[in-house]
């Protein structure tokens, strides 16, 4: 079997009309640059937001010829929505919000509140949030896993999303290989372990290859990643986002209905810097930030249990004082953290009833009474065979 090449696909794509039924999406300027890996086609077509729902079927009919080509494996499409054409009285069509029912043994979930204006939601998902950091290395994407099985031992249905297109880490965090299985072609069935359901770039391309996308091919992979999945009924999709406040933060912030956001930081001021960028961006598009986690807040001796402010302390608390959001708690930093990330055995799973678990249990209670849950109890530990 024969590699498709680029200039294959965008030949392939000139026999796919625009919307003026008389030229090709290719002679148009629709479709963004086009990457290839393993077999799999990655592209989007840009079109007047307001036209979104109008032009699914040229979406489709672009997907469609594309996995008819001799060599492709698959293919992720996505329609781009163009910004400039968007017409303020036409705000982007969206799906109505499927009632999702509380079930026996899983807290019940707040009422889903209606998408924000040209923000599509993804029926099934009552609340989706964000984890996010102003920088790298400051422990988001251990904090956002932990977290969000800090949400499922306390009895809610969850998902974790790796937003990271350039560097993903749950398939090593979650000790999950393998490529997802599709449903009739186009819907994906999320990875899952440890009773969380998981979707990464990490399962769609191999670890070493290396990601050299602009802007409008990051945003057509977050969007499909998140909207053509299979998710099923879930209280709470957690998204691990990469550091920074870059093209994929943009998209999930201002395409997507997010209930809000939490801020990792480390005590040290640097950090903390870092981390008001990426509050101040959430708040200007209007994405409430739940609160303030202070990770790597002290240090453990292994040996003595002798407790060190190595970075400091409390910085986190303080910052969060001063512009008035919750600090939602402090997470140590100890060996077993970073054993247990590397190995993919989650502490909140490899060791439930730990202290550091208790931590996680604590700061997720807290996030989902700042989505609107009901006050929870603290859950019984669930172990993990």
């Amino acid at each position: 079997m024969t590699d498709v090449t680029k200039e294959q696909v965008l030949e392939t794509l000139k026999t796919v009309r625009g919307p003026d039924l008389e030229h090709n999406i290719v002679e148009l300027g629709m479709v963004s640059d086009v990457f290839i890996s393993d077999g799999k086609v990655y592209f989007s077509i840009t079109v007047p937001a307001e036209r979104a729902k109008e032009l699914e079927p040229l979406r489709l009919a672009a997907e469609r010829v594309i996995k008819e080509l001799p060599g492709v494996k698959g293919a992720l499409v996505a329609l781009t929505a163009d910004k400039k054409a968007t017409s303020a009285s036409a705000p982007a069509a969206r799906p109505a919000a499927h009632a999702v029912h509380g079930h026996e043994g899983h807290a019940h979930a707040p009422q889903q509140q209606p998408p924000r204006a040209g923000k599509i939601g993804v029926p099934g998902i009552k609340s989706i949030i964000a984890v996010a950091s102003g920088k790298g290395g400051v422990g988001k994407s251990t904090t956002a896993v932990n977290l969000a099985l800090g949400l499922q031992a306390n009895g809610l249905r969850v998902g974790i999303l790796d937003a990271d297109i350039y560097g993903p880490s749950m398939p090593r965090l979650l000790k999950i290989s393998g490529r997802p299985t599709q449903i009739d072609g186009r819907i994906i069935n999320p990875m899952e372990n440890y009773g969380l359901k998981v979707m990464s770039m990490g399962f769609l391309v191999d670890e070493e290859t290396a990601m050299i996308w602009r802007g409008p091919m990051v945003q057509s992979a977050l969007l499909q990643m998140l909207r053509e999945v299979a998710w099923g009924e879930l209280d709470v999709l957690v998204v691990d986002m990469p550091p920074g406040t870059g093209d994929a933060q943009l998209t999930m912030a201002q395409q997507v209905p997010l209930a809000g956001a939490v801020i990792v930081s480390t005590p040290q001021d640097l950090a903390l810097i870092d981390a008001r960028k990426g509050l101040n961006m959430f708040r200007k598009v209007e994405v409430p930030v739940l609160g303030i986690v202070e990770n790597m807040s002290y240090f453990i001796a292994p040996d003595t249990g002798t407790r060190y402010d190595i970075f400091g302390h409390g910085g986190a608390r303080r910052e969060a004082e001063r512009i008035g959001v919750t600090f939602l708690g402090e997470v140590p930093l100890t060996v077993s953290i970073r054993e247990t990330s590397d190995a993919g055995t989650p502490l909140v799973a490899s060791e439930p009833n730990g202290i550091v678990a208790g931590i996680y249990r604590d700061i997720a209670s807290k996030v989902w009474e700042q989505l609107g849950g009901q006050p929870q109890r603290q859950a019984p530990a669930i172990i993990f065979e």
